[in-house]
């Protein structure tokens, strides 16, 4: 489903919210040992705290979101101690405009629950927390109470939190909160709570896997992983007995929606940088809110709020909030995870009867291709394979500096994952914006005196030098007669598109390598004239090439429909941008090694981004243009 996003935000404007919940606070301090002192009265060493930020948290954190999306009105309505804690989320609730006039503050020994989070070279320290010995007195229940009735009068939706264990177990105060519920059956309440779920009457519910199995019966952990069709199972069983609609939240798979429609699969979202969790359902929870009270329907809000939530999670050291610009932003460019249970499952694949070509849906556009776009690395040649062992020590050099060899090497090597997690991330993609994200990660890192850190160009100048020293001595052996062109292409490959040329296709190379480098290797390889559509690659400006905006140029200066374009790829980005304008894609999953064969990883990534067929490589050209030239149009 594509949003119109901005009609939605300006829907948002008019209505009014009201939050119950856990108002929590999180500390981040960031450590630095090298400021830390030994205790003269203990002995022991101190722990120096380079940077603090203290975000809000819980209902406290809803109320933050709900405020970046600009409803007219929100009500806070919860309990804070009388300390420093509680001071600072009233000071923060007053900086984004909330009536606090609900908030009850209780004298000690009640605390304000807050998570102290201890960062140490990237890893997260043992957590401190307060609050979580609390007992709510019956004259703060009673407060809370009035405030909720009054904010069910007045507002359009009221959001109820929970997360701190026992914050609601006063059965007072749930049984005068469900009476207050059957009270005003037609308001919209929205429940996201991890204790309190089946005992909260009349609401709609906002939860996730694990939770929608306990809720099911199920003795799930939240180690548990339920399939898609499980999870729709939990959300059909709850609405039955609610009927209320239920979102059900799978963290990178996305969402389940059910309502009276019946059930609703919102994918998730392909995310490139490093991702903090904490805080997402906190979005998801005041979009989906927001939406509903503006009159969208269960769908159109869970779409919302599944971009809501992915531009939160991209967030770290801080529970973060979604902007509706930052949400507009990511809903035209966002990019789908296909069939994640298929891709990480390859015994539930389905093959093309006496082939290796593989199926990946049952919706593949019908039509007749007249143009196809091929990538260059991976997909035709291999005279760059191994490009990724290449890059991986440039941005590990980079992002640990000289301390690479003296750091514990448990960090070094959750590092050197982070790197490798990168690198298959954003295969396909221009070097260039590879190594911009490389200069994000080594501020990040924190490893790196500012002044020794290069830009964007100078890190691909330092990759390119080592790139290069591997494919020149490949190029050199097939101008000797070392090597033939057979050695650095995909089996099939030259073939296949010669047979293409033969029958008209219109064929383009797209390719994220710099654009002199890959005419200059296809001439090598002897397919460049195959190409009469054109070789396209990287010119250093983003703006002037990239494969989203190759292939956009290629449908509309051919006027195309969507099944008259086939992209063939190894890589997320050509995947993905086939999809986004409805053309046919293939993956190529090969072994670059041996340049035949599947490659699993190659596969999961592939079949993630939305491939329609995945092929080891071009061995059964035959029967992959009959089925892309035929069978589609018979």
């Amino acid at each position: 489903m594509k949003l119109d996003i901005q009609p939605i935000l300006d829907k948002i404007q008019n209505v009014k919210m009201a939050v119950y919940g856990d108002l929590c606070l999180y500390a981040y301090w960031v450590l630095d040992p090298k400021g830390s002192e030994v205790s003269i009265e203990t002995g022991k060493k101190a722990e120096a705290v380079r940077e603090q930020n203290y975000h809000l948290g819980g209902g406290a954190n809803v109320i933050a979101n709900l405020a970046a999306l600009q409803p007219a009105e929100i009500k806070a309505i919860g309990a804070i101690g009388d300390d420093l804690f509680g001071q600072e989320i009233l000071r923060q609730l007053h900086e984004l405009n909330v009536n606090t006039d609900g908030m009850v503050k209780i004298e000690k020994p009640f605390q304000t629950v807050a998570f102290c989070k201890r960062y140490l070279n990237q890893e997260e320290e043992a957590r401190i927390d307060f609050g979580f010995l609390n007992e709510l007195t019956q004259g703060a229940s009673n407060k809370m109470l009035d405030a909720i009735e009054s904010a069910l009068n007045s507002s359009d939706v009221l959001i109820l939190n929970q997360q701190v264990p026992g914050s609601l177990d006063q059965s007072s105060f749930v049984s005068g909160l469900n009476q207050l519920l059957k009270k005003y059956p037609s308001k919209i309440v929205l429940l996201d709570s991890r204790d309190y779920s089946d005992k909260i009457e009349n609401v709609i519910l906002k939860t996730n896997a694990v939770e929608a199995a306990q809720l099911n019966g199920i003795n799930a952990s939240p180690a548990d992983t339920f399939s898609q069709e499980e999870v729709i199972q939990f959300g059909k069983s709850i609405y039955a007995t609610n009927q209320k609609p239920v979102f059900i939240s799978r963290g990178e798979f996305g969402l389940i929606c059910v309502d009276e429609n019946g059930a609703l699969n919102i994918p998730g979202i392909h995310i490139v940088n490093q991702i903090d969790s904490v805080g997402a359902g906190d979005t998801m929870v005041s979009a989906l809110a927001c939406c509903l009270a503006s009159g969208l329907s269960p769908a159109e809000a869970g779409h919302f709020a599944n971009l809501a939530s992915v531009v939160t999670v991209q967030k770290r050291f801080q529970t973060g909030t979604a902007s509706g610009e930052e949400i507009a932003i990511l809903a035209e460019d966002a990019s789908f995870v296909f069939h994640p249970e298929l891709a990480d499952n390859i015994q539930d694949a389905t093959f093309i009867d006496g082939t290796e070509i593989e199926t990946c849906s049952n919706e593949i556009p019908n039509g007749k291709i007249t143009h196809a776009v091929f990538d260059h690395d991976g997909t035709i040649s291999i005279l760059r394979e191994g490009w990724e062992a290449v890059m991986e020590p440039v941005m590990m050099n980079a992002i640990l500096g000289d301390k690479i060899n003296s750091l514990d090497s448990q960090f070094i090597e959750d590092t050197r994952q982070q790197a490798l997690e990168f690198i298959d991330k954003t295969t396909g993609i221009q070097t260039i914006l590879q190594m911009e994200g490389l200069v994000n990660m080594v501020r990040e890192y924190g490893m790196v005196p500012e002044n020794q850190i290069l830009d964007k160009f100078g890190y691909k100048e330092v990759y390119n030098d080592a790139l290069l020293e591997m494919v020149n001595n490949r190029v050199e052996k097939l101008e000797n007669g070392n090597a033939s062109v057979d050695d650095y292409t995909v089996k099939g490959a030259v073939d296949f598109l010669r047979k293409l040329s033969v029958k008209g296709i219109t064929l383009y190379l797209a390719s994220g390598t710099d654009q002199d480098d890959v005419i200059a290797e296809a001439k090598l390889l002897g397919y460049a004239d195959l190409f009469d559509g054109g070789i396209f690659g990287s010119v250093g400006d983003v703006s002037k090439y990239s494969k989203k905006k190759c292939i956009r140029e290629i449908m509309e200066k051919n006027n195309l429909q969507g099944d008259q374009l086939v992209v063939f790829g190894d890589g997320p980005v050509e995947i993905k941008e086939s999809r986004r304008v409805n053309g046919i894609a293939v993956g190529i999953a090969s072994d670059e090694a041996s340049g035949e064969g599947l490659n699993l990883e190659k596969r999961t990534r592939l079949i993630r981004s939305g491939a329609h067929y995945i092929i080891p490589d071009f061995t059964e050209h035959e029967a992959l243009i009959n089925i892309l030239f035929k069978y589609l149009y018979k």
